[in-house]
C-alpha cells in the first residue's frame, strides 16, 4: 500500500539529498514546498513567505493524497520544524486513511555549519536556486525548530557526509 514519508529536520540539514535517495529506493513522488516556493514565487522572502508558505503546505497536503490514492508513494520535502505541526501532518493523513512514516535527519553542528557554507557557495556561483542562508533567516528557523522526540519518529538518520 502506497504510502507518506514525511522528512523533518532543519534547514540545511540534507533533507533535499535525502529525499532524491528516497525517491529512488521507494518509486516515490518527492513535493517539495522549497520548489514550488522557488519556481512560482521567486522564493518570496517578504513579509508574505509564511502565509504563502502555508498555502503551499495545504496544496501539495491535497495532492499527496490524490498521488497516494493513484497508488505510489509521497515524500513531503520541507522542515516540519514545530512538533504541532508534525501531529497535525500525521493526523491529516490518518483522517485520510493513510500512513504517515517519518523521518528525521539528526546533524551534528559542525557539519551544519558546512552545509550553510557549501550552499551559500552554490548560491553565490549560480549553481543552486536554493535560499540564501543569512544570518537573519538562520536565527529565525534555528529558533522555530524543535527536536522531535525518538517516539515521533519512525526512521532517525544520522547525517553523513559523502
Amino acid at each position: 500500500m502506497s504510502r507518506i514519508i514525511a522528512v523533518c529536520g532543519k534547514i540545511c540539514c540534507g533533507k533535499s539529498y535525502y529525499c532524491e535517495k528516497l525517491k529512488k529506493q521507494y518509486n516515490a513522488v518527492i513535493l517539495s514546498s522549497d520548489e514550488v516556493m522557488n519556481d512560482l514565487f521567486s522564493h518570496n522572502n517578504d513579509e508574505r513567505h509564511d502565509e504563502i508558505a502555508d498555502s503551499i503546505h495545504r496544496y501539495l497536503h491535497k495532492k499527496a493524497v490524490e498521488i497516494v490514492g493513484a497508488g505510489c508513494n509521497v515524500i513531503l520535502d520541507w522542515g516540519f520544524w514545530r512538533k504541532s505541526d508534525r501531529l497535525a501532518v500525521t493526523e491529516y493523513y490518518r483522517s485520510h486513511n493513510i500512513g504517515c512514516e517519518w523521518h528525521y535527519i539528526d546533524i551534528n553542528d559542525e557539519d551544519w555549519t558546512v552545509n550553510f557554507i557549501e550552499r551559500n557557495k552554490r548560491i553565490r556561483d549560480g549553481l543552486s536556486l536554493d535560499y540564501y542562508v543569512d544570518e537573519g533567516l538562520f536565527n529565525k528557523v534555528n529558533s522555530l525548530f524543535e527536536v522531535p522526540e525518538k517516539k515521533e519518529i519512525d526512521v532517525w538518520h544520522a547525517f553523513k557526509r559523502d
